[in-house]
């Protein structure tokens, strides 16, 4: 029997090919690739065609080592439980990938070795192998030691939280106030005067904004804010005659809460009591009657991340201050019903 001899492996396209197949010089497709704005549209066009017809792909490792880019961001991920997600993280960074990748770049995820407290280590570590051009930072708050680190490296970062004076306001958050103050709005329009916000106990500057921008609306809208119980014991608030007939959660896990405390005081949620929620996890969807909830652009928040970050790669101006973008309020029948006659 005749073993059949090897195919000879496939040439890889070359810059060159696709000069020659466009007629052009090799400097215009490296412009057209790295530099279009330099190139005429008609001519770019061409490069482009030629590039796709003959499946050129870009040398990275090459470049790399020309530029000194590695096309890498850095995504130094929150410690979670993988028996416990967080939703809301797990499709923030689908959205990072998209979105970095979109421009090019790859995402690398960074994370403290076990035992250790602080992320220093673990960025000293990436920047000492010149493995990223950039970090991306998330839950970031304004004393943010990873965001302080990293600026006294002098590596450039993109923050998903506000960092405070001294450090620069490379950040993009979501105007946390704002939304929490529409929810309390939808709820006036539904025709609801007694209302509560629930919510952690907490020093996170986003839920303390959250807090703050519900009861300031509400009070501008001449409604009667039920406070909520110190100790947290929902039913108790539900059962009391002057309940409210509608509750804002500064967080879906918490709308849930306020889910089993009504059904335990033989409330129907949408019809006895009108509810809302935060970050419009899947949990939202699947609630019986689904959750009206408030949920945050995580794809126009990733664009905006990563657009600060090559902004800083690429030499250019950077905005003086952060960029807030507002969260949608999704309606659902928890609270589209109005309130029942007192």
């Amino acid at each position: 029997m005749t073993t059949p001899e090897p195919r000879p492996a496939r040439r890889a396209t070359t810059i060159a090919d696709v000069a020659g197949a466009a007629g052009v010089s090799r400097q215009t497709v490296s412009n057209t690739l790295n530099a279009p704005h330099r190139v005429h549209p008609d001519t770019l066009a061409r490069v482009t065609a030629a590039i796709d017809r003959l499946g050129y792909r870009p040398d990275q490792s090459a470049r790399s080592l020309r530029t000194g880019e590695r096309r890498t961001i850095g995504y130094l991920a929150p410690v979670d439980d993988p028996h416990d997600p967080n939703p809301l993280m797990a499709g923030f960074l689908e959205a990072l990938v998209d979105a970095a990748g979109a421009e090019g770049h790859h995402v690398l995820l960074l994370r403290p070795a076990a035992g250790e407290r602080h992320a220093r280590a673990a960025i000293d570590a990436v920047v000492a192998a010149r493995q990223v051009d950039g970090l991306i930072l998330a839950d970031v708050l304004p004393d943010d030691p990873r965001a302080a680190h990293a600026a006294r490296l002098g590596i450039p970062f993109a923050a998903f939280g506000r960092t405070g004076p001294g450090l620069p306001p490379h950040w993009v958050d979501i105007d946390n106030a704002a939304a929490t103050a529409e929810a309390a709005r939808h709820l006036a329009e539904r025709g609801h005067r007694r209302v509560a916000f629930v919510g952690a106990a907490t020093p996170l500057p986003w839920l303390a904004a959250r807090r703050d921008g519900f009861h300031r609306e509400a009070a501008r809208l001449g409604l009667t804010l039920v406070p909520a119980p110190a100790d947290g014991d929902l039913r108790t608030l539900l059962r009391s005659p002057g309940r409210p007939t509608a509750v804002a959660a500064d967080n879906d896990l918490a709308a849930l809460d306020i889910y089993e405390a009504a059904r335990t005081e033989g409330l129907h949620i949408g019809r006895d009591l009108a509810v809302t929620g935060f970050h419009d996890t899947p949990l939202a969807r699947h609630l019986r009657p689904p959750l009206t909830s408030l949920r945050l652009p995580l794809r126009p928040i990733a664009t905006a991340l990563v657009t600060r970050l090559l902004t800083q790669l690429r030499g250019a101006p950077t905005p003086a201050e952060g960029v807030e973008l507002r969260a949608d309020l999704i309606v659902r029948p928890s609270s589209s019903h109005h309130p029942p006659s007192p």
